[in-house]
């Protein structure tokens, strides 16, 4: 049997996407995609860890994907990070906005969104053993469980 492509592969090559320089990409489209990329990764773990009501399973994945526990995980996380990781973070913490969070400080919001930034930047560059490691150690850094 033949390696199977990786999901980002397979998308690209389904509908003709052509290539990019990820860097070239703004943060904040960064930004977009990674919070789908970590909102989809929480919602993967929760529904492997038990068939439960659609309710239960959503109060479960909002405890997480939230821009509080986002700007928790970034904290824990910094020391981890390469200095491009890094940069792709602080240009994500530092993008001028036009939305704020309903229930999040400033500071928690553009955390979240450098957060955010770094795991879609990591994805776009068809990183996911770096995305779901730094996922996996911000949560066991926070305490938390999922």
């Amino acid at each position: 049997m033949g390696e199977s492509l990786s999901l980002l592969s397979q998308i690209k090559e389904q509908f003709a996407c052509e290539p990019v320089d990820v860097r070239t990409y703004s943060p904040l489209t960064l930004a977009f995609i990674g919070d789908c990329v970590f909102d989809l990764i929480i919602r993967t773990v929760v529904v492997e860890r038990g068939n439960r009501a659609a309710n239960g399973l959503h109060k479960t994945k909002s405890a997480v994907v939230k821009a509080q526990t986002q700007a928790e995980m970034i904290e824990a996380l910094l020391p981890e990070l390469t200095p491009e990781e890094e940069s792709v973070y602080r240009r994500g913490r530092n993008a001028k906005s036009y939305t704020t969070a309903k229930n999040a400080s400033v500071g928690d919001y553009r955390k979240a969104t450098g957060f955010e930034a770094l795991i879609g930047y990591l994805y776009l560059q068809d990183d996911m053993d770096r995305v779901l490691y730094l996922v996996k150690k911000g949560l066991q850094e926070k305490g938390l469980e999922i």
